[in-house]
């Protein structure tokens, strides 16, 4: 690229450092410091004639390792490298709803732009790169010259797509001074803009002396600063009924989706990414394989918001960072989906970070770990993994803002177990800083129950404080049918080996009657299909109408079956009420009683006739 030495002496001339590359071993690089130079762990390195990203992670004397972004290829001893002064950091700003970007947040649909302002890393250039430079956003200022504000307060707002409102803060000061000052008497506003079109990287307002600029850049392993913590009490709907049901989970809280191969993980936590009631969504394909986020990409693209009516992808940021795709583009992937989250979570809005898969990112730190020589711990993964999983996980909550709003960060983490052993270390980690594991059963997938959800290998640390509270007026606490629900499960599971052991006939009335129980269950509320048009969605007053049809059912069952018998009541046709889940959409509640009320009459009609025991 004809930018190539100019990048390179601006960088070197700006900050007086350089190193010479020593090794390159895939995506770690060694690299020797020249003369005075200095660097820093964490450090945002370019390395090479290319410029190519990488962070320098250790440091002995004056030979540092890093770990490459890129694909080192064409890199040798004696190229050179820059140390920039600074940390990886991600360009907050305008454009990222609704993008799709890479591992290093570098837009792919316009062949990238720049990592960082000014660091040298080119990722694209020509045409497309011009014109995402030359994108404008209204903005409308919410604040005069003379006020006094402090971090996090508003500035004004960004015109932009969707129901999501882009708002523009007062950014956090990375190293706070200790009199905390600017924090509680603010700084005077000196100069802000005027009401217009500006583009993304342009300053908008002076304070303190210090310009803002509608794009910010922050450090992606550094968590944002919040003025403190909240309790997560308020439930995230998924539309998921299992999940909602069952393992419900508050905004702000965390939970790993475990699962081997086949199993359902990727279409579970796409519709959780489709339907969920969170303001904004952050997919991160942490190696996932291309086709499958291509999917992702084209289905949000189409399809409609059910909250405005808009495109879902107007409030949703996807991280593309695909198995063909760097390895060690994915450590840095999840931190970026989390940096981004908390970015929009300063705004007031609850985020959902959804990070498939977590295994993958794993997998990336053994590499490096290997490479580096690193002593390995259980399979090969580095000592420290229970320390970097916790500290992704750490970083979801529900806050008050640094500007007195509400926000959250809730982290949903798929787990990919080879061969579907959940005693591996990733699994194993991952549930002890988790408030709820949804496990992914593969009986249940191979006999195409989906979502393949496992009642009896899954919990949630939330349910008892998110499922106390009536669902509507009249209605009965959704605990109760949390824990009726439950115990039918429990109970038909216990009879499943006896069951196939002596037959259904060899059990009593009332175990037949629990057996059946646990299958209208299953089949009637738990099966959900992520392609039906009417159920791919399933709000709560239609979840809380199919618990209630189905246990009016069995309630009823249970009463003829002491009249008539368990066979006469097996013998009824259950099929209304095991297709109203299908047959009724979202808002359709009517559908659902006439479903119950037609295989009631059928049992009505049986005890009626005296039936035969």
């Amino acid at each position: 690229m004809d930018t190539v030495s100019t990048t390179h002496g601006a960088s070197a001339g700006a900050s007086g450092q350089t190193g010479v590359i020593r090794r390159v071993a895939g995506p770690l690089v060694e690299i020797e410091l020249v003369g005075a130079a200095t660097a820093a762990v964490s450090e945002l390195i370019l390395l090479g004639p290319r410029a190519l990203p990488g962070e320098i992670v250790a440091l002995r004397g004056r030979l540092l390792t890093v770990q490459a972004y890129e694909y080192t290829g064409g890199l040798e001893p004696g190229d050179p490298a820059f140390p920039q002064g600074r940390p990886l950091s991600a360009a907050l700003g305008p454009g990222l709803l609704g993008g799709v970007f890479d591992g290093l947040l570098r837009p792919l649909a316009s062949a990238g732009t720049w990592l960082d302002a000014g660091s040298g890393i080119a990722a694209g250039s020509g045409a497309a790169q011009a014109h995402e430079h030359e994108r404008t956003w209204q903005f409308l200022p919410a604040a005069r010259p003379g006020d006094r504000l402090g971090p996090g307060q508003l500035l004004g707002t960004l015109a932009t797509p969707g129901c999501v409102e882009h708002r523009v803060l007062v950014p956090p000061d990375p190293s706070p001074q200790p009199d905390g000052v600017r924090r509680e008497a603010g700084l005077e506003l000196e100069w802000i803009a005027e009401p217009g079109d500006y583009p993304a990287h342009a300053v908008i307002a002076r304070i303190g002396g210090e310009q803002v600029a509608l794009t910010e850049y922050w450090p992606i392993r550094r968590p944002r600063p919040t003025a403190g913590r909240l309790d997560a009490i308020e439930p995230l709907h998924t539309g998921q009924r299992v999940v909602d049901l069952l393992f419900p989970i508050a905004k702000g809280s965390t939970a790993a989706v475990p699962g081997g191969f086949g199993t359902g993980k990727t279409v579970l936590l796409q519709q959780i990414a489709k339907w969920c009631d969170a303001d904004v969504i952050v997919y991160v394909g942490c190696g996932e394989r291309g086709n499958e986020m291509a999917d992702v990409v084209d289905e949000l693209s189409r399809l409609d918001d059910p909250r405005n009516g808009g495109r879902l992808a107007e409030r949703t940021v996807i991280i593309a960072n695909t198995s063909n795709m760097p390895m060690m583009a994915r450590e840095s992937s999840v931190y970026v989906g989390a940096c981004v989250a908390e970015y929009f979570r300063d705004m007031g809005h609850d985020v959902v970070v959804i990070a498939d898969s977590t295994s993958r990112w794993a997998e990336a730190l053994r590499e490096f770990a290997s490479r580096s020589g690193a002593l390995p711990a259980e399979e090969g993964f580095p000592a420290n993994l229970a320390s970097a999983l916790a500290a992704f996980y750490e970083r979801a909550g529900a806050v008050q803002t640094l500007g007195s709003g509400h926000g959250s960060v809730t982290v949903v983490g798929a787990v990919s177990p080879p061969g579907g052993d959940l005693a591996e270390p990733v699994t194993v980690h991952t549930e002890r800083f988790v408030r709820a594991r949804w496990t992914l059963d593969r009986d249940l997938a191979y006999a195409r129950h989906y979502p393949a959800v496992s009642w009896a290998g899954s919990f949630s640390r939330d349910a008892v404080a998110l499922t106390g509270a009536p669902a509507g007026d009249g209605d009965r606490p959704r605990s109760w049918h949390r824990e009726r629900i439950s115990r039918i499960l429990a109970r038909a599971d216990r009879l499943a080996d006896l069951v196939d052991l002596v037959g259904i006939s060899a059990l009593p009335s009332e175990e037949r009657m629990s057996v059946l129980a646990g299958r209208l269950i299953r089949e009637g509320v738990l099966q959900q299909s992520a392609l039906s048009g009417n159920d791919g969605y399933s709000p709560e007053p239609k979840t809380a109408a199919l618990v209630e049809a189905v246990l009016a059912v069995v309630d009823r069952c249970g009463e003829a079956a002491a009249t008539v018998g368990p066979a006469a009541v097996e013998a009824v046709d259950f099929g209304p009420l095991l297709r109203a889940r299908d047959q009724a959409g979202p808002a359709d509640l009517g559908v659902i009683q006439e479903c119950r009320d037609t295989v009631l009459a059928e049992i009505g009609a049986l005890t009626a006739g005296g039936g035969s025991r």
